[in-house]
């Protein structure tokens, strides 16, 4: 028997919707699933991406053994460029799409020859080092979706990735119910379960649902259907395709990401769509508008998708006018709300009808809601559990209805991002953390979240530079102060002021000076920032960024 007790660490994807990313760590071996990301709020200026902080891994580095996907979404692969920077000899699992996906994405990052792609297949167990692993298919808005089993020494942990029980799929491939059954019968240690949908009552909607909607929308639509989605839903846009194609409108896929995307999910087989069903976007001009459909990115409002380019009439193919009908096949995801309502009015004002409200638009969510969850419970019994993926308030009542199935309240642990839960012979409890957070994306580079905050502070507050010049033998001041301030005051207000911070600053410098000793820069540069920061806030109760340069002549 083991003396050592495996370690579930959640590193994204706790307290948040997004960037999901755990570990498991069974003696020396580390296994990774799924390296997500978040995409920024509004806060965040200039940021592009959010990603999982990895310290711990790369501190641990020899001992993680490999990095599991549970499907292709990004949420779930799309920090992995940025990860595999760091962990470039780690190897990747992910069904036959999944790994699709990612090498696509990676060829954008120049790392596609670089990393080593192993294809699992569900239900045929796998060996990683010393650590039996298997998977089972779940039914999700991508197909190739799996949850996980590893075995350890105390039993079997279930990692249910995103998931749902849809009876009716487009693609024809339910969750995997006979294996859940298996996996219960050899008794399940700790059950990690989705958690996104844990506030909704009775069951998701089938994926079949939003065909009927998409099929009362293409037979009245008077002129164009432009609809939004998300890059990665391919069964989505495989219903969209064939329901155009049925109406007698040709489809043409607008937006890099989702170009991308269906281009290699057609290679591999799973988006099988009718021989001529598909335009190119130079072609839609040539097209009677009632027999045009376009599928394009920008369910999130994303500033820089297809979409938001289309509201603003600056796309390239595209101008929406009076007869379009726009319609969101996506549900926003918490934060980006304002972003979404803002293209929506884009598109009113230039004369389309948008279909977006929550009753009427096309789209059901790809993961399980309380009944669902109930059933996976009641299914496995597992002996300690876990909820993932979800806000806060999400894993709290996910994990009530885990404690109303009969889950131990010592053995239900709701956790936030670095919490080390220790599962023994002797149960489970949560014991230290481990470094965890946000790193943010800035195009290629990283971005501290001390940038963060310089830029957060300049936005709400705006800068005051100061520029002197001193003697570098006597240390008296040669030039200036020269003062430039940007988004502080406005410019007619701005002279009184600016010649008072200079004379503050002149006064201060001579009482730092007094004395045989110069003062260090250093010091100067602080006693600036000092003396101007407190003088702007007794004048004007605000804290502008100050950035004081001393100049040695």
């Amino acid at each position: 028997m083991a003396t050592y007790p495996v370690r579930v660490i959640p590193l994204g994807g706790v307290g948040e919707i997004g960037k999901n990313m755990m570990a498991l760590e069974l003696g020396d071996d580390i296994l990774v699933i799924d390296a997500g990301l978040m995409f920024p709020d509004e806060e965040m200026l200039g940021i592009d991406l959010v990603i999982p902080d990895i310290r711990y891994l790369v501190q641990n580095r020899s001992r993680v053994r490999a990095i599991l996907l549970t499907h292709g979404h990004e949420d779930h692969i799309g920090a992995l460029p940025y990860v595999l920077r760091e962990l470039r000899e780690v190897p990747v699992y992910g069904t036959k799409l999944t790994l699709g996906l990612l090498r696509t994405k990676l060829k954008e990052h120049k790392l596609h020859d670089k990393v080593d792609l192993r294809e699992i297949v569900t239900a045929r167990p796998f060996q990683i080092g010393a650590v039996a692993c298997d998977s089972y298919a779940v039914c999700h808005s991508i197909p190739d979706a799996v949850g996980f089993t590893i075995d350890t020494p105390y039993g079997t942990i279930v990692h249910s990735g995103d998931w749902k029980f849809d009876h009716t799929p487009v693609d024809g491939r339910q969750t995997d119910f006979a294996r859940l059954s298996q996996i219960a019968a050899k008794g399940v240690l700790l059950l990690v379960s989705d958690s996104t949908r844990a506030e909704a009552a009775g069951y998701t909607p089938s994926e079949r649902h939003v065909g009927e909607i998409l099929e009362g929308i293409m037979s009245r639509a008077p002129g164009r259907v432009i609809t939004t989605t998300f890059a990665s839903n391919i069964s989505r846009i495989k219903q969209i395709v064939d329901i155009a194609f049925a109406w007698g409108r040709k489809t043409t896929i607008i937006g890099r990401s989702m170009e991308n995307y269906t281009r290699t999910a057609r290679e591999l087989g799973y988006l099988d769509v009718p021989q001529g069903a598909l335009v190119h976007p130079a072609e839609v001009a040539k097209l009677p508008e009632n027999e045009v459909c376009i599928i394009t990115t920008g369910s999130q409002g994303e500033p820089t998708s297809a979409l938001s380019r289309m509201a603003l009439g600056d796309h390239r193919h595209v101008v929406v006018r009076e007869g379009d009908t726009v319609v969101m096949s996506a549900s926003p995801i918490p934060g980006n709300e304002e972003l979404v309502s803002r293209t929506v009015d884009n598109l009113f004002k230039l004369g389309a009808e948008v279909i977006y409200e929550p009753d009427v638009r096309p789209h059901v969510s790809g993961h399980a809601s309380q009944e669902e969850l109930k059933l996976l419970l009641n299914i496995l019994r597992p002996m300690h559990f876990i909820p993932i993926h979800g806000e806060y308030r999400m894993l709290v009542r996910h994990a009530r209805i885990a404690l109303d199935l009969g889950v131990a309240p010592e053995r239900t642990f709701v956790v936030t991002n670095g919490d080390v839960v220790e599962l023994g012979a002797e149960g489970g409890r949560l014991t230290d953390s481990v470094p965890s957070g946000q790193v943010f994306v800035d195009g290629a580079a990283d971005v501290s979240r001390s940038v963060m905050r310089d830029r957060l502070s300049i936005g709400s507050e705006g800068i005051f530079l100061v520029v002197i010049s001193i003697d570098s033998k006597t240390g008296h001041l040669v030039a200036g102060p020269d003062i430039v301030t940007k988004g502080f005051v406005p410019d007619e207000d701005a002279a009184e002021l600016i010649e008072g911070t200079r004379q503050r600053i002149v006064e201060g410098l001579e009482q730092a000076q007094t004395g045989d000793r110069l003062a260090e820069v250093s010091a100067l540069r602080d006693e600036i920032h000092s003396t101007v920061s407190d003088y702007l806030y007794e004048r004007t109760k605000r804290r502008p960024m100050v950035l004081p340069v001393v100049m040695q002549l």
